[in-house]
């Protein structure tokens, strides 16, 4: 038999919006209002056709070897704004294709590897696990923490040098600051009703993922470094694509667009980089009646503030939407570009671990200078 693929339409509609005359999709009514601010990529590839592979490519530039996250290279390069929170904090992250290891500071100080806050994509609870003591007063606590970090002290001093000790050590010293700090900035209420609104906290639909991007601008404003947010595992329609999407887009455009809304009305839009994306695309071609496969060759991701040029598309597909063909961006070229709109030179970010220097964009990696305002 021969088999011939089929390509796909979209089953939506699609407008030019803004100055810039961008092309949005009518499932992302919200988000297509900000377009003179986006800076998007339509070139990106990636290597890994499963998720397990990409999502680790996405995170940690490196598609099968445990490297450290994106985040925790951020962490490692800039330290933090604020002493008494971590410079990294992932919200609602998936447990699944490779979990832990997404966040994860690998070779690099124990103290860079993210803090959690929810799982596979929920916030119900905004709080950070272990953090509070049913048991002890703040003065015990103190004891007892002076006591352990004084084993510890002298257990660092016998072993000699070692970086993921210092980085235990540094933890629990800012577990203990983190007890009176974090609970005033992971408190929502604080925000007046119009900012909620503004979110679609008030709204079933869209409560999860607005308090995901509201708890992005209070940390962002709290002086946290890298924060990233997960809407969880469902965007994979290799079939029902249709209810899939909808379902999914309504879930995150009014949300994502009220977080760009606020950071620029607080001034913070200029300095925060905002990045949307996912590991890979889908294909044109149609996967069973009504779905599509996944696609790392070609597909899209943008950016927002941080310096990035405005009102902007970079590169393009072939005609079907398979594969990157005009002006292509690697994985490693988006990280580069990242690292450079953040203040730190990719290839200088090093750390020496097992006798080689290791880089997030590993001996890869090109900065975008079109992208850049």
């Amino acid at each position: 038999i021969d088999a011939k693929p089929v390509l796909m339409k979209s089953p939506w509609k699609f407008a030019q919006h803004g100055e810039c005359g961008q092309w949005v999709s009518e499932l992302l009514p919200h988000t297509a209002r900000h377009v003179d601010k986006l800076c998007v990529v339509k070139s990106m590839h990636s290597r890994g056709q499963s998720h397990g592979q990409a999502v680790s490519m996405l995170h940690t530039g490196s598609d099968n070897l445990v490297r450290p996250s994106l985040g925790a290279w951020v962490s490692y390069g800039l330290g933090s704004e604020n002493g008494d929170l971590p410079a990294f904090f992932s919200i609602a992250p998936s447990s699944g294709h490779g979990g832990p290891r997404n966040y994860g500071s690998a070779f690099l100080p124990a103290a860079h590897q993210a803090t959690t806050i929810g799982r596979q994509g929920k916030v119900n609870d905004i709080r950070i696990d272990f953090l509070e003591s049913n048991t002890a007063s703040a003065d015990m606590q103190r004891r007892q923490l002076d006591f352990l970090q004084a084993i510890n002290r002298d257990h660092l001093m016998r072993a000699g040098r070692d970086e993921q000790i210092s980085g235990a050590i540094d933890s629990f010293d800012l577990a203990f600051r983190m007890q009176a700090a974090a609970p005033a900035v992971l408190d929502l209420s604080e925000e007046t009703a119009a900012t909620q609104q503004l979110y679609g906290i008030d709204q079933k639909e869209t409560a999860n993922f607005g308090r995901q991007c509201l708890l992005a601008r209070r940390l962002a404003e709290a002086g946290v470094r890298y924060i990233e947010l997960s809407t969880g595992n469902v965007w994979d329609q290799h079939g029902n694509l249709k209810e899939g999407h909808e379902k999914n887009s309504l879930a995150t455009d009014k949300p994502i667009a009220g977080l760009l809304t606020d950071l620029e009305a607080r001034g913070l839009l200029d300095d925060t980089l905002v990045v949307w994306g996912g590991e890979f695309g889908r294909t044109p071609i149609v996967q069973g009646s009504n779905g599509r496969d996944h696609n790392p060759q070609g597909f899209t991701v943008w950016m927002a503030g941080g310096g990035t040029k405005g009102g902007f598309s970079h590169g393009e597909t072939d005609d079907y939407g398979y594969y990157a063909s005009v002006d292509r961006v690697h994985m490693h070229d988006l990280h580069a570009t990242m690292l450079h709109l953040l203040g730190i030179d990719h290839e200088r970010l090093t750390y020496r671990y097992a006798g080689r220097d290791f880089r997030l964009t590993d001996v890869y990696g090109e900065v975008v200078d079109s992208l850049i305002a």
